[in-house]
Parts: C-alpha cells; structure tokens; sequence
C-alpha cells in the first residue's frame, strides 16, 4: 500500500474515530440535558408543592382564627346569657317578696278582721 493510500486511510480512520467521539460526547450532552430538564421538573415539582402547603398553612391560619373569633363571641353571648339569668332570677325573687309581703299582710287583715268578728 502506497504511503498517500496509508495516509488516506489513517486521516479516514481518524476522521472516523473523531466523528465517533462526537457522537459520544453529544450522546452524553443530550443525557445531560435530560438528566437537568428531569432535575429542573422535579425542583419545579417541589415548588409547586411547597407553595400549596403555603397555601394549605395560610388556610390554616385563617381557619383557626375564625374560630377564635368565633369562639370569643359566643363566650361574650354566653355571659350576656348569664348576666340576663341573674337579672331574670333577682327580678322574680324581688316580686316574690312583693308576693310574700302582700300575703303576709292578708294574713293580718283576715286576723284582725277575725278578732273584730269576736
């Protein structure tokens, strides 16, 4: 074999060997990019998920203080409730004594009116 034939066919072979590397190494850029697009979906996937737990606490938060609300005012009702009991009850306990001061006054009127009789 001639030695241009011998050069040719070391240059092909070269040329070979180095589009072969070239696959190679854009094989491995494409797997890489992949490989990130993957990462940066998952990274994607975990922003996604900690915004919707933000929202969930945000939710949360505000439930709870509705409630709190909620339940400061009915402790407000239920001693409104208490205090218009007490009022109720002292009121009836005043008419009872009214009641019980007018039958005690009966009471003497029929006795006297008895010993008038007599």
């Amino acid at each position: 074999m001639p030695d241009d034939q011998r050069i040719a066919e070391q240059d092909r072979a070269s040329a070979e060997s180095d589009r072969n590397e070239a696959e190679r190494i854009r094989r491995l850029a494409e797997e890489a990019r992949v490989g990130h697009d993957r990462h940066h979906e998952a990274l994607e996937g975990v922003r996604q998920e900690h915004e919707r737990l933000r929202q969930a606490a945000e939710a949360a938060r505000t439930a709870a203080e509705d409630a709190r609300t909620a339940a400061e005012a009915a402790r407000h009702a239920a001693l409104e409730a208490v205090h218009a009991t007490a009022e109720a009850l002292q009121s009836t306990l005043e008419h009872m004594k009214v009641v019980e001061e007018m039958r005690q006054t009966l009471r003497d009127i029929r006795r006297i009116n008895k010993l008038d009789a007599n």
